[in-house]
């Protein structure tokens, strides 16, 4: 059985087990409810309420971060609803266009909740750690902000499924929201004499009680039998209150990613750009015990840094010569010994050419992908090496010789040797510089191929990786540094999506400085905070949206009412106005998740 399975089994039997218990009362009997029909618990209890009123004595303080939270949530209200628009619109835009985007993992359903194991783009671990933190911020500062308001909250406690998934604070929602209008029993048509008599003498009772109840919550014996009257907060308290979950989520966002870019990137290195990808069966590199996913750091006295410099060292070296490869695995590193074979087959024999620049000399020339390069004026090609070597000592406007060999499909004019032949006029290099420029690209997506020792290796390019995760803060000036720090979980730099040093990226990299003596704990620390960052910015950035039940939703709902209420001085129409306006913005985001999610599903029907 496999391990998807497993799960999946004892959480049927769990969700089973809390059906079990809840439909015997026994989990009401100790306080715990489930959240909805899910099994999900929530656990709660009142210890610890006395410590969010010492949390909340700074109460100046308090509003003052609540205050900046609300007009942190219009801006981020603004934001979002504009993304949304713009979304659309490109959607709408592709349906006119005929250019339907298919449907793919980036409008996957199950990709647009936050939830870890669920979001494939969420690593479990990391993701499991982040909600945690995000859940447990967002509530609680709405139960100090409570506290500060003086409206009371009931309880507290953790949300549970199988392990701890978030804490809650439950304030008291009449308080908070004011009592909710009771639905009022009409008065059937066909109703007989003795029932309308009957609904008229409740009509007076309810009428007494409400005067004697006014009464004595105007009078000041209430108070000093300790039962002080109920209070309901105003719209400012209640926009502070709910605005304080988002503020608290953008404030971890920003020590968090802080720290991440800061410190923690600093104390990160690039370890080595050879990674072996590919091991032949009863090679030399099988015989001496390397294996794939590990990083080449040296050879001999020797330091790696990248690809180039393994192959352009294995030139050196003499056929029957022994190496001493040290390479690095799960931050460990050993050394084997390689006895480079005495026949006279050479690394990669030539270089293949991966691609062609548009308009550049080589496809002017008549290169194509596909050739391997074998000769270049009276230098061989044995290697990468030797290419980038020769490239380097030329210069533009130079005239250079190359030989290769033929792709499969190619027609032009061979030698009798069965290769083919090019004079190209190098151009100067778009970088600048006094080297010449030819146009192709070498490899095939960064792999070398080395099959004398019966290996191949990828070069990553980790340095430039990591130069570019730091430059992020540098680009959050303009609109697209945001849009890279949003997506970057997501799509990365090129649609590969970054999840933290974890997997196969980590093996690239090591601790310097300070987080030497922590080994890998590095990359630990890294993960967690790039996840609590970037989970407690967007989960803010969710709720600022102008859709009921996020908190979004009622200010919004509270800053409407008080825009009509100017114009109209009634209180009713006030209410229903903003009611109105507020489901409607509500149902227009719900739709448009809607059409982005299905919308090429859609598109590719018609």
């Amino acid at each position: 059985m496999s391990g998807t399975s497993i799960a999946l089994s004892i959480f049927l039997m769990y969700w089973f087990l809390v059906s079990i218990l809840d439909r015997r009362g026994i989990l009401e009997k100790y306080n715990i409810s489930t959240f909805g029909p899910l099994p999900i618990l929530m656990i709660r209890t009142t210890k610890g309420l006395k410590l969010l009123d010492i949390l909340a004595r700074p109460k100046r303080y308090w509003r003052i971060f609540a205050n900046i939270g609300i007009l942190m949530m219009f801006a981020g209200m603004a934001a979002m609803f504009l993304v949304i628009v713009i979304s659309d619109l490109a959607l709408y835009t592709s349906f006119l266009n005929d250019s339907v985007p298919e449907p793919g993992k980036y409008n996957s359903p199950r990709n647009i909740f936050l939830i870890p194991g669920v979001n494939e783009f969420i690593p479990f671990t990391w993701g499991v750690i982040a909600l945690i933190v995000t859940l447990v911020v967002h509530e609680f500062s709405h139960a100090i902000l409570c506290r500060v308001e003086n409206i009371r909250v009931k309880s507290m406690g953790i949300l549970f499924a199988l392990v701890p998934i978030g804490g809650f604070a439950e304030p008291d929602d009449e308080q908070l929201f004011g009592k909710k209008e009771e639905v009022k029993n009409e008065l059937p048509l066909t109703a007989t004499i003795e029932e309308i008599e009957a609904w008229e003498e409740r009509e007076r009772e309810e009428k007494k009680l409400k005067e004697i109840q006014k009464g004595e919550a105007a009078s000041p014996a209430r108070e000093e039998t300790g039962n002080k009257p109920e209070v309901t907060a105003t719209r400012t308290q209640r926009a502070r209150i709910l605005a304080a979950g988002v503020m608290a989520n953008f404030c971890v966002a920003f020590i968090a990613l802080l720290l991440f870019f800061g410190p923690v990137l600093g104390a990160i290195a690039p370890l080595s750009d050879a990674m072996i990808v590919g091991i032949n069966e009863s090679s030399p590199a099988q015989t001496a015990g390397l294996q794939e996913d590990m990083v080449i750091t040296q050879v001999d006295d020797t330091n790696i840094t990248t690809g180039m410099d393994f192959l352009s060292y294995l030139e050196t070296v003499e056929p029957g010569d022994t190496l001493r490869i040290h390479a690095s695995k799960d931050d460990t590193v050993s050394v084997y010994e390689l006895k480079v074979p005495s026949s006279s087959e050479e690394c990669l024999n030539g270089v293949p050419v991966g691609g062609i620049v548009e308009g550049s000399p080589a496809e002017e020339a008549g290169i194509e992908t596909g050739m391997t390069m074998i000769r270049i004026d009276d230098t061989q090609m044995r290697s990468i090496a030797s290419f980038v070597d020769f490239m380097e000592g030329t210069e533009p406007n130079q005239t250079i010789e190359v030989e290769l060999l033929p792709s499969t499909n190619y027609t032009g004019d061979l030698t009798e040797n069965g290769t083919a032949v090019f004079n190209v006029h190098l151009a100067p290099h778009p970088t600048g510089g006094d080297i010449g420029f030819l146009g192709v690209s070498y490899g095939g997506e960064g792999v070398l191929e080395c099959p004398a020792l019966g290996m191949s290796i990828w070069m990553p390019q980790a340095k430039f990786y990591l130069e570019a995760l730091k430059q992020i803060p540098s680009l959050l000036s303009e609109p697209v540094g945001w849009i890279i720090l949003f997506g970057l979980p997501i799509y990365g730099f090129a649609g590969e999506g970054f999840r933290g040093f974890s997997g196969t990226i980590a093996q690239f990299y090591h601790p310097v400085g300070w987080a030497e003596p922590l080994g890998v704990g590095i990359f630990w620390i890294a993960n967690s905070l790039l996840w609590i960052g970037w989970l407690n910015f967007y989960v803010g950035l969710f709720n600022c949206l102008p859709a009921v039940p996020l908190d979004g939703g009622h200010v919004f709902r509270d800053y409407t009412y008080s825009l009509m209420y100017k114009f109209t001085k009634n209180e009713s129409v006030s209410e229903r106005l903003s009611n109105s306006i507020t489901a409607s913005f509500s149902m227009l985001i719900l739709l448009s998740f809607l059409f982005m999610i299905f919308g090429p599903f859609v598109g590719q029907l018609i």
